[in-house]
């Protein structure tokens, strides 16, 4: 099965900038749809965002034209660049395949507070 390894999760004031990393364990990107992922305290996980092996992407909408979701196929790595951070961001961020698989990673804590 694929493991996944989030990073670059971090404390941050609001309307600032975080990018996320993911690798996963095999080569991945190009051949599968991914997604990112998060989860809030007391909450369901929640796709938010996704991208094809075509490079196509779609967004939540309460991240559009906030967060861009982008990879590498040569690094066999997925970004999630995120801008203009606010308070409800806060979550643990994950990277699976879209549909998700059943295997997840650790996941990278995203922090937005003053």
């Amino acid at each position: 099965q694929v493991q996944f390894v989030e990073s670059g999760g971090a404390l941050v004031q609001p309307d600032g900038s975080l990018r996320l990393s993911c690798a996963p364990s095999r080569r991945t990107l190009s051949i599968y749809s991914m997604g990112w992922y998060r989860q809030a305290p007391g909450k369901q996980r929640e796709l938010v965002a996704r991208i094809t092996s075509d490079g196509v992407t779609n967004y939540v909408d309460s991240v559009k034209g906030r967060f861009t979701i982008s990879r590498d196929n040569a690094k066999n790595t997925m970004y999630l660049q995120m801008n203009r951070l606010k308070p409800e961001d806060t979550a643990v961020y994950y990277c699976n395949t879209y549909p998700y698989g059943s295997n997840w990673g650790q996941g990278t804590q995203v922090t937005v507070s003053s």
